[in-house]
């Protein structure tokens, strides 16, 4: 009953919301302007028309003779005693105005005499009308000053306080509210960090029902820490805890604390944790914490004194508030090893929640959440599309469906189907299709290449890593490319299935070597990647007769906030035996993997002459051609998209080295040592 009671309490509005876009006040302002505008021009008609000008005499005699239809008399103060104003008008519009245009009024001023007077008014055409009153005289006089004065104000010192905030506004937070009613955020937009989840729900509901953690004696912690790699939903995840709480988010980045003025940034800092607590209960949430947060007195000269400076308010402030206030604050980041101790230390980020890549089922989970926004087709099974993106980030998976909804409508799709998310994957992943022109010997010499690669996988795959497809199209950086899934994350490295990525990166090497006799530069990346697995397995795995030694500790990271020191681990001696063993695991390798195309000599033929044929084939076809000795599943090849195409001038270029086999130590990288 008490939690029910509680979610039917009434929520206090949120304080210090952002004005609306829309502001009634500047509006009256403009009509006002407006309205004066229009009276002044009533109130002065010279303004709008120029009459002609007469003399008094001439006024008289035109009087006399018939000639003026209506005209009125009136005094005028400015020209002293007996100075009058005569406007009138004509029967046609016979006179010419200062402009030269017709008209038919006329206005004269002079000293009007009683003899001159009688005559006008034996006419019985003129009106007498009272002198000007003194306020009248001065609104007509100072009313167009005060508009002048007041637009000038309106439109320069009025927004330059508004962009500005005032001559001392850099000192103020730059930190962003959002608010309730737009962007919410609740963890059911959140997916594939299920633990990371479970931790800051306590945060949730210490916000909605604060008195059931302090009756226990329990103090929230002041301080939540979200490290995790780039993409992985940190500030989605701290949006979600918002959107969960109900209550005032702030948002700011960590670079936002630092200005060229000094001290600034200590001052938004102190004004930012003032802005919470007027807030409170709320959320305060920094991103890319170390912008501000690196340690202190490390790196060339000394460090910076201006950050530190910030990170010293930073320090106090976080420790200087009380937790019953409710403004907690949440801070992200991807290198927290280069935070300051002081800012990790409990009783400030006391708590760290670490967002990992999503496993399988998590990234089956997320793909579920963005797919609500895309009209997919019944045949897309998004859990085969998990299997084959591991070590994608969240956002990375998002941005997968959106390739794939991009892919269709450029298809004339209505309907994203699987052959599009399986092409956008392959965009993704390994980059887009590039219709290079090629001669025959390069497409001889590339398809050869990737048979040598798929053979072996296929001879010594256990069913973990199987191949997926093989093409020669090229894309991205190489010319041609053998994908593989494989049928599990793969959480650790197992020694043979190291030894046979290495053999399966060196079997395009030897394949050109065996079929063309010659070699060429297409294996470079092939090298680059074998030489790392050796690599790791000697000095950081212990895959070697060395022993389980790690030997890869060299530290030489001045310019990333450490101290200015190298340190190297390893003799002279030592580097020589590291150098020996990663020798002798690849020369095995190779020898390995040219025993084995070297038996299955007519099998790597029939796969280069598939790939020349066909250009893309996949996995089965690969192994029915190892079994059978030919292919005996159709080979499909999906439409190109309907895009004009353009003829490119070729361009010499040096042959760029190709990608050809996943890194097998990025999804499941080397522990770091503590």
């Amino acid at each position: 009953m008490s939690e029910q009671e509680n979610s039917q309490k009434p929520r206090r509005a949120i304080k210090n919301l952002p004005p609306e876009r829309f502001q009634p006040k500047v509006l009256f302002i403009w009509l006002a302007i407006f309205a004066a505008v229009v009276g002044l021009l009533v109130w002065s008609p010279g303004i709008t028309t120029s009459p002609a000008k007469f003399t008094i005499q001439d006024v008289v005699e035109r009087a006399e003779a018939g000639e003026i239809t209506k005209g009125s008399i009136q005094p005028d103060s400015a020209g002293g005693t007996g100075w009058v104003v005569i406007r009138g008008e004509i029967e046609r519009a016979t006179l010419k105005s200062d402009r030269g245009a017709d008209t038919n009024q006329f206005i004269a001023s002079g000293r009007l005499t009683d003899t001159n007077l009688e005559r006008l008014q034996k006419t019985k055409k003129f009106s007498e009308q009272p002198k000007d009153t003194l306020l009248s005289a001065i609104l007509i006089q100072v009313v167009p000053f005060l508009l002048i004065i007041g637009l000038l104000y309106f439109l320069f010192v009025r927004q330059l306080k508004q962009a500005g905030r005032g001559a001392m506004s850099f000192g103020k937070s730059r930190a962003k509210l959002l608010t309730r009613d737009r962007d919410k955020t609740t963890f059911a937009d959140v997916a594939g960090c299920d633990e990371a989840k479970e931790e800051v729900s306590e945060v949730v509901e210490f916000l909605k029902d604060p008195k059931k953690f302090t009756k226990m004696g329990g103090k929230i912690p002041r301080g939540i820490l979200l490290v995790g790699s780039p993409g992985t939903g940190k500030t989605l995840l701290a949006k979600a805890v918002a959107g969960e709480a109900d209550v005032p988010f702030f948002s700011i980045s960590g670079s936002d604390f630092v200005e060229m003025f000094v001290g600034v940034g200590a001052s938004r800092v102190r004004d930012m944790f003032e802005q919470g607590r007027k807030s409170a209960p709320c959320l305060i949430f920094i991103d890319e914490i170390d912008a501000v947060g690196r340690q202190r007195g490390a790196g060339v000269g000394g460090g910076n004194d201006e950050r530190e400076q910030t990170l010293n308010s930073l320090l106090v402030e976080m420790d200087g508030f009380d937790t019953t206030e409710g403004v907690i604050i949440i801070a992200a980041t991807n290198r927290p090893d280069v935070l300051d101790s002081a800012l990790l230390r409990p009783g400030r980020f006391d708590r760290q929640v670490y967002v990992d890549l999503p496993d399988i089922v998590g990234r089956e989970q997320i793909l579920r959440v963005h797919a609500k926004k895309i009209s997919m087709a019944d045949s897309v099974d998004l859990s085969l599309i998990a299997r084959g993106t591991p070590g994608l980030s969240g956002a990375e998976l998002a941005n997968l469906l959106n390739e794939a909804a991009l892919l269709a409508a450029r298809r004339d799709k209505k309907k994203v189907e699987m052959i599009d998310v399986d092409d956008a994957r392959e965009k993704v992943q390994f980059g887009r299709e590039r219709r290079r022109v090629m001669d025959d010997e390069e497409k001889k010499l590339t398809a050869y290449h990737e048979a040598g690669h798929a053979l072996v996988q296929g001879v010594l795959d256990d069913g973990t890593l199987p191949v997926h497809k093989v093409t020669i199209i090229p894309r991205g950086r190489s010319l041609g490319s053998t994908m593989f899934i494989p049928k599990k994350d793969l959480l650790t490295h197992a020694m043979k299935r190291m030894l046979n990525q290495i053999a399966m990166g060196l079997g395009g090497r030897i394949a050109e070597e065996l079929v063309l006799n010659d070699i060429s530069s297409g294996a470079a990346g092939d090298i680059k990647q074998v030489t790392k697995i050796a690599r790791h397995m000697v000095c950081d795995w212990g895959m070697s007769p060395l022993g389980p030694i790690a030997f890869g500790d060299n530290q030489d990271t001045v310019f990333l906030g450490r101290e200015i020191t190298r340190s190297e681990n390893v003799s002279e001696e030592t580097a020589r035996k590291i150098d020996v063993e990663i020798h002798r695991i690849i020369s095995e390798q190779y020898a390995r993997a040219t025993t084995i195309i070297t038996e299955h000599r007519p099998a790597l033929d029939k796969i280069a002459e598939a790939l020349l044929e066909h250009e893309t084939i996949e996995g089965k076809h690969v192994l029915e051609i190892i079994q059978f000795g030919e292919m005996r599943s159709p080979v499909i090849v999906a439409p190109p998209p309907k895009l004009a195409e353009k003829t490119t001038e070729k361009k010499p270029a040096e042959k760029p080295a190709t990608n050809d086999f996943v890194d097998p130590s990025g999804p499941a990288a080397a522990p770091n040592p503590a």
